[in-house]
C-alpha cells in the first residue's frame, strides 16, 4: 500500500501529476476540498459541523478535518492500493495528526512528494490557468497572497517530512512526462 502526500504551491502541478499517478498505480485521490464539499452537500453530521465553521468565516479545526479524512479513508475499505492526500496536511500539527490517524489503522505515509516550482513560473501558470478556466482566484494579486501563505504556513512541512525520512523533492518544471517519470522512480522504491 502506497499512501502519498502530494505537496507543492498552487500551480505546481499537483492535480495533473495526481491524475497520472492514479492512472498508473490505482491509488485513490483524497482532496480535502472535494471531501469537505461532499460532506457538506450530503449533510452528514461532520459536514454540518464543518459548514457551521465555514459560514462563520472560520477555519475548520484540525481535529474535525482529521475526522472527515478518517471517515473517507475508512470508506475505501482494506483492499486498496493506497491514496494520494492532496491539500492536507498544511501544518505540522496536521501532519502529526495524519500520521497518528494512519498508525491507528496500521498504515503509514510512504512518501511526501514535493513538486518544486519557482514562484515566477507559478505566477505565469496560475495566470494562464485563470484565463483558460475563468477561476476568479487566479489573478495576480490573489496569486501573490496565496503564494505568501503557502510559503509561510506550509513550507515548514518540508523540514518535518525530511526528519521523518519520507520527503522527496521533484523538479516541477519541464515536460510532464519527465516530471512523472521522476515521481514513478520514487514510488517504485517506497
Amino acid at each position: 500500500m502506497k499512501n502519498i502526500v502530494i505537496f507543492g504551491a498552487p500551480g505546481s502541478g499537483k492535480g495533473t501529476q495526481s491524475d497520472m499517478i492514479i492512472d498508473k498505480y490505482g491509488l485513490y485521490h483524497i482532496s480535502t476540498g472535494d471531501v469537505l464539499r461532499q460532506e457538506i452537500k450530503d449533510s452528514t453530521e461532520l459536514g454540518k459541523i464543518a459548514k457551521s465553521y465555514i459560514d462563520q468565516g472560520q477555519l475548520i479545526p484540525d481535529e474535525l478535518m482529521i475526522d472527515i479524512l478518517a471517515t473517507k479513508y475508512d470508506s475505501l475499505g482494506d483492499d486498496h492500493e493506497g491514496v494520494i492526500f492532496d491539500g492536507f496536511p498544511r501544518t505540522i500539527a496536521q501532519a502529526e495528526a495524519l500520521k497518528d490517524m494512519m498508525e491507528k489503522r496500521g498504515h503509514k505515509i510512504s512518501a511526501m512528494i514535493e513538486l518544486d516550482v519557482p514562484e515566477d513560473e507559478l505566477t505565469v501558470r496560475l495566470i494562464n490557468r485563470g484565463k483558460q478556466s475563468g477561476r476568479s482566484d487566479d489573478n495576480e494579486e490573489t496569486i501573490k497572497k496565496r503564494l505568501d501563505v503557502y510559503s509561510s504556513q506550509t513550507s515548514p512541512l518540508v523540514e518535518w517530512y525530511d526528519k521523518e525520512g519520507i520527503h522527496f523533492k521533484v523538479d516541477g518544471v519541464g515536460e510532464l512526462e519527465r516530471i512523472f517519470a521522476d515521481i514513478c522512480e520514487i514510488l517504485e522504491d517506497v
